[in-house]
């Protein structure tokens, strides 16, 4: 691999039982649900029931810490379900603003907890399962900005999760391996919760109105990349009837699980474990001491034989994925990740290759080239590339470039995840995030525009954008995609000279074969 795409894919990796249906009680009574695990009290707003802080899976503390996930322990009674369980441990600033996840307030490794917002009266509504950004090591299921009243007000019941993250969530350690039974999945403890969520969701979404044979699983950042691993993991099999990635790439070359255990035994080192440490020595080591140190290391799975068997490039590329319908895109400004990854315009330059670096020549200046390049090849390039590999799925690429009327003026492009609120229509949940922000009439009619697209697929299985073009299914032949933007429209080959030569530069290091 060249020392260009070893950084863009450094990049990506830092971002890398009950029948009973939901109840319809008086409008001043909490609603109640019963599932697998016990009675749940939620809290109701109008036509939006929502059941918050819900555990699915046993806490992953003491010998549940780098376990598969364990069935969750049931209660005896009602259990109140009217507050966001604690955040997953990870770097939060002591003034209480949002990390660069997004995220604040108390950590805790007894954090596996989802959320559930239904319409009242809900029978057999679409489902849609979020797994949030965050490269894997940051982040929180309960964002404001992932709030899903909007999605409740036109029939859809969205279910938003927390995963283990950073060293608690992907790790791998000599120990480990040692002490795994035949067959236990390794590694990314992270996405075996996200399978755990979905599984949950399969025997309990009915409770709340949902239908288990019509879920959605959509993500962004990290999210999005976790998204691609479960269709390529044959662990995520049937548990997911259609999928949405949302700027989480696609290429990767494959990471063997000695190269897991080699950056374990460094984050153990590190976290003060004593020399070749038993399973139980590591398993004591103070959450404290695992996070925040490793910021330069990726988060991710390994090809381990069980979870993964194939890279998710090199999965996409034979064919082995699972079979739904797919919509996948990226933003017109995913540079805006550079200041925050650390990675200059001269040092995006300095490892391009010659070639690749000629697809840029029409860049006003060396700024403007670099993050052409870092966006290209970190989001851009890969989306077209998968949208390519699953157009039997059907699948759908778009390209976000809208920017709010209020930031025209100073913004370069959408920025990564900017895109977020639109989708969800979350305005109004935002908090400190959305400080300031006052939206034009042009921007509420992208919001509407956006957030029906992801409705109505998540509906049908088909993107219908409302006031805006039809989105046709991707093929390689027409390469097409819908730009949103002022104003929406559908472009051909959009950037095909880039992305060709993106992928002449990126795809001979990801062990696809011949």
């Amino acid at each position: 691999m060249n020392s260009y795409s070893r950084a863009v894919m450094a990049a990506m990796a830092l971002l890398t039982a009950s029948a009973l249906g939901a109840s319809a009680p008086a409008a001043d009574a909490p609603p109640k649900v019963v599932i697998d695990s016990g009675a749940l009290v939620g809290t109701a707003e109008g036509n939006v029931l929502s059941f918050k802080g819900v555990p699915y899976v046993a806490a992953p503390v003491g010998a549940r810490r780098w376990a598969p996930p364990a069935p969750a322990v049931r209660w005896k009674g009602e259990r109140a379900a009217d507050r966001f369980g604690p955040i997953c441990p990870q770097p939060v600033n002591a003034n209480g603003s949002p990390n660069l996840g997004g995220a604040s307030g108390a950590t805790s490794e007894d954090c596996l907890f989802l959320n559930v917002w239904t319409p009242r009266g809900a029978k057999r509504a679409p489902v849609m399962v979020w797994l949030h950004g965050g490269g894997n090591s940051l982040g929180a299921g309960s964002l404001g900005a992932y709030d899903g009243s909007a999605f409740v007000r036109d029939g859809v019941i969205l279910v938003t999760i927390n995963y283990r993250l950073g060293p608690l969530g992907f790790f791998a350690h000599p120990a480990l391996t040692a002490a795994a039974r035949p067959g236990e999945p390794l590694v990314g403890y992270g996405i075996m919760d996200q399978i755990a969520a979905l599984k949950w969701v399969k025997r309990n979404i009915a409770a709340f109105g949902g239908d288990p044979a019509n879920v959605t699983l959509f993500g962004e950042s990290a999210g999005g990349e976790d998204t691609l691993t479960l269709m390529a993991s044959p662990l995520g099999r049937g548990l997911f009837a259609k999928a949405i990635v949302e700027s989480g790439g696609g290429w990767s070359p494959p990471v063997t699980l000695a190269t897991r255990e080699k950056q374990g035994e460094a984050i153990a080192a590190k976290a003060g474990a004593p020399a070749n440490p038993t399973l139980a020595q590591l398993r004591t080591l103070p959450a404290d001491a695992l996070i925040g140190k490793t910021e330069s290391l990726d988060y991710g799975p390994a090809v381990d034989g069980r979870l993964l068997t194939q890279s998710v490039s090199q999965a996409f590329a034979a064919g082995h994925i699972a079979p739904v319908p797919l919509i996948i895109g990226s933003n017109s400004y995913e540079a805006s990740l550079m200041k925050s990854l650390k990675v200059s315009p001269a040092m995006v330059l300095a490892i391009t290759p010659a070639p690749l670096k000629a697809a840029y020549a029409d860049q006003p200046d060396d700024q403007a080239k670099a993050a052409a390049l870092f966006t290209d090849a970190f989001m851009g390039a890969p989306a077209r590339w998968i949208a390519g590999k699953a157009e039997a799925g059907p699948a759908f690429l778009y390209h976000f470039a809208y920017v709010l009327d209020m930031l025209r003026a100073i913004a370069p492009g959408a920025g990564h995840d900017s895109e977020i609120p639109f989708v969800f229509d979350s305005w109004d949940h935002l908090g400190a995030l959305g400080a300031g922000l006052k939206l034009s009439d042009r921007d509420k009619a992208m919001t509407v525009l956006v957030h029906s697209c992801w409705v109505a697929f998540a509906k049908t299985s088909v993107p219908t954008c409302a006031g805006g073009p039809t989105w046709p299914a991707y093929t390689l032949a027409a390469d097409t995609l819908i730009d949103f933007d002022d104003p929406t429209a559908l472009k051909t080959h959009f950037r095909g000279a880039q992305y060709q030569a993106q992928e002449a530069a990126v795809l001979p290091t990801l062990g696809l074969g011949k």
